[in-house]
């Protein structure tokens, strides 16, 4: 399995919708199982788990480095 590959299938479905994004606050697990459809070990979903929040914030700050550029 590509940890890769499943944290941006995650990131690309999460970032398209506003339910999921407050499962994956709330519920990050099961944001998970409900994504992919399948069980993962404990230390799967966690690396996955941990990959998605680091490029959530990347991409919240991509958004907020061009909101600004657009003011100027």
């Amino acid at each position: 399995m590509d940890v890769k590959e499943q944290i941006k299938t995650v990131v690309d479905k999460i970032l398209k919708d506003k339910k999921l994004q407050e499962q994956f606050q709330n519920e990050p697990v099961k944001a998970l199982e409900s994504i992919l459809g399948i069980d993962l070990p404990d230390d799967v979903v966690n690396q996955i788990i941990q990959g998605v929040k680091a490029k959530l914030l990347t991409e919240k700050a991509s958004g907020a480095v061009d909101a600004i550029k657009k003011l100027f």
